[in-house]
């Protein structure tokens, strides 16, 4: 299998839910401690061996693109203020090598349309999709996408992150059937998008992180509109099942739905308690919070 070096980020939604902040902040910019959503996802891809970043994004979403622009003006401020620690966040938000590439999307038909957007910057070559929304902690070990990469190169095909979901929430996910799923790892027989909880085949949700060969592209020109009157990348990934491998892959990992309130609090809370500096004052704040609330800690 061919290296994966590209990955592409659909960055093109209103993030509605978090209105009023998201009316001038897109919520891939919302901060989980000190760095935005965006910056975890780009991490795990550099740390997976990719070094073209795709950001499918809208016409209005500006602050992506210069967030990973460089900061001339910033800079010249940190190196003649002599803080030299701040110069070195900054200008590391890309690493030397890692080139961001930006398309615009300019209907918002889906995912599956978003990316087929990247089409022209991808090629023929095998490449990552990462919701960013979906924030996957792993500590200091290997991220979920760089886990997908190497079961990729091991069986071949494509990829899709999967994780339990409760059958009630069927609905809210496209739903795999792998029947010989061993737990970690296993050949995806079908996949529906959002089916009802009488209907879906499985409780294995596919989640924001895809390994899928150059054909989705093809399958995608050729899918039409199909749940929300979009185009769903599930369902051309439906269609490939057909001519190729793929595999649903339980990562390694805890994820987070930054997507909803209570998920990007939750992350916060996760980070917080992980960050060097930060930690300590973190739990502390966090019992002295409960202490108030009256809210009793168990174990």
């Amino acid at each position: 299998m061919k290296r994966i070096k590209t990955a592409v980020f659909p960055v093109a939604g209103l993030g509605t839910r978090f209105l009023p902040a998201t009316k001038t902040v897109p919520k891939e910019m919302l901060p989980v401690v000190d760095r935005p959503l965006i910056q975890y996802a780009v991490d795990e891809a550099i740390d997976a061996g990719c070094d073209t970043l795709v950001f499918v994004t809208n016409r209005y979403k500006h602050s992506v693109a210069d967030y990973f622009d460089k900061a001339y003006e910033l800079e010249e401020k940190l190196e003649r203020a002599g803080k030299h620690a701040q110069l070195e966040v900054v200008k590391n938000v890309l690493p030397n090598g890692v080139r961001a590439v930006f398309v615009t999307q300019t209907e918002a038909l889906g995912l599956g349309h978003a990316v087929l957007c990247a089409k022209p910057v991808v090629g023929d070559r095998p490449f990552a999709v990462m919701l960013p929304d979906d924030l996957i902690w792993n500590g200091k070990k290997a991220g979920a996408l760089r886990q997908m990469i190497e079961l990729a190169g091991e069986r071949g095909g494509s990829v899709v992150a999967v994780e339990d979901v409760p059958q009630e929430k069927t609905a809210s996910y496209g739903i795999v059937e792998a029947p010989e799923f061993d737990g970690r790892a296993g050949r995806v027989r079908s996949i529906v998008e959002k089916p009802s909880p009488a209907e879906a085949p499985s409780t294995l949700a596919v989640v924001g992180r895809y390994v899928l060969q150059p054909r989705i592209f093809e399958l995608l020109e050729q899918t039409g509109a199909g749940s929300g009157g979009e185009i769903q990348l599930t369902d051309a990934i439906a269609t490939l099942l057909g001519e190729d491998q793929v595999h649903a892959y339980r990562f390694h990992g805890t994820r987070f739905d930054c997507g909803s309130h209570l998920g990007l609090i939750e992350a916060t809370i996760r980070f917080a308690l992980d960050h060097e500096q930060l930690s300590a004052g973190a739990a502390r704040a966090m019992r002295l919070a409960l202490d108030e609330l009256g809210v009793v800690e168990h174990g």
